[in-house]
């Protein structure tokens, strides 16, 4: 029964990074990095690493997205400044 949790959570994980790598829109990217995360901790939990989970929680699903919608604002921002003096 543990096995077969493994390797859903296995599949997931590989499933959810395929797509953080095939969307194009860094938007996006942001968001599906953010279930990546999400998923990574439940992998962490199976595999009996609470302390690893929470940190995953913290960090991979909510701080790093975060800062990738912040800097892709900035950017986006930026240019149209940019396109306005000129």
């Amino acid at each position: 029964m543990a096995d077969a949790v493994i390797v859903v959570a296995l599949l997931l994980v590989a499933v959810s990074a395929t797509a953080a790598v095939a969307v194009r829109d860094p938007v996006r990217q942001a968001l599906v990095l953010s279930v990546l995360g999400v998923v990574l901790a439940v992998l962490f939990t199976v595999l009996q690493a609470p302390d690893v989970a929470l940190s995953q929680l913290a960090v991979g699903s909510a701080l790093t997205p975060l800062l990738l919608l912040l800097a892709v604002h900035k950017v986006k921002r930026r240019g149209r400044k940019e396109g306005r003096h000129r």
